[in-house]
């Protein structure tokens, strides 16, 4: 694998839901996998069900063990906010890494509710100017009603009404963003399938997923890696276009409540879907020839 020099390098922290459906697995590879993330630990997110943290923590480990890699990973917050619950060892982790003194910045890339970040902030305000939130997450600035119940803000609405509102370095991939990183299962099958433990366990996954009840809502043979842009911008933040606007406020249908008045935080409005999907299925090929 080829590598870029060291200063270019940056901290990441992978914040997912990585058992809720099956595109957060693409993306926590896709990471693995790029020289220059620096992936200090790997932390499981809920998604408001019962036992659905050590659902993902369980899906973190499968993938770090179908790709011989050994990576710091932690169990999350068990649930919302809401719930009365002990501090987690995954917010423990993420003050702990933003507190460090290290010249290369810490990205904490979230892909699914945001509760773990949200209570990290709580416990230690400190760390809010010493890391960049990309989150993928909200209806961003589709002001009016709400196209559908959006997944990751939904989950923890508290949670991203309170990073969305605080004097954080937040970079928001909203839902008409992440819903557009499209690719058929027939091309996961030819080109991810075969890439090795990894690449055959990402298309079965995905396709276990696919025949499954809880896919109701996919159109069939294709779907959407919208966690992949979390990655994919720490990579290249200049593989989208985005505005400086406004942070909107998350209302508890999902839909985006404008707010001229809040701090504002950069939203993208688009981003390359190419380059997301051919860097990530080059760079399993290359791990799956050993190189």
């Amino acid at each position: 694998m080829f590598d870029i020099p060291d200063y270019k390098k940056i901290r990441v922290i992978i914040d997912t839901d990585a058992a809720c459906e099956a595109d957060d697995p693409f993306a926590i590879v896709q990471a693995l996998l790029s020289p220059k993330l620096i992936v200090k630990g790997i932390i499981a997110e809920h998604f408001a069900v019962e036992g659905s943290v050590e659902r993902s923590y369980e899906e973190i480990c499968t993938i770090l063990d179908a790709m011989d890699m050994k990576v710091p990973h932690f169990m999350g917050q068990k649930g919302p906010m809401s719930q009365d619950q002990e501090i987690s060892k995954g917010v423990d982790f993420i003050i702990e890494e933003a507190m460090k003194e290290d010249e290369k910045p810490l990205f904490i890339l979230c892909q699914g509710a945001i509760t773990n970040v949200a209570v990290a902030i709580e416990r230690e305000p400190k760390i809010m100017d010493r890391m960049t939130i990309i989150w993928i997450g909200t209806h961003g600035t589709a002001y009016g009603a709400a196209p559908f119940r959006e997944f990751n803000a939904g989950n923890d609405v508290e949670a991203a009404n309170l990073v969305l509102l605080k004097e954080t370095d937040l970079w928001l991939v909203p839902s008409y963003v992440y819903t557009t990183i499209n690719i058929g299962i027939a091309e996961i099958e030819r080109r991810i399938a075969p890439c090795g433990r990894i690449g055959e366990h990402l298309f079965k996954n995905l396709v276990s997923y696919n025949n499954s009840e809880g896919a109701f809502w996919t159109q069939g043979e294709s779907w959407s890696l919208g966690d992949s842009p979390a990655i994919a911008l720490a990579i290249n933040p200049g593989c989208g276009r985005y505005e400086i606007a406004p942070a909107p406020y998350v209302n508890e249908d999902t839909s985006s409540k404008e707010c001229p008045d809040n701090r504002k935080i950069r939203i993208y409005k688009d981003v390359d879907s190419r380059y997301i999907l051919e860097d990530l299925i080059a760079k399993l090929k290359l791990f799956s020839q050993g190189k």
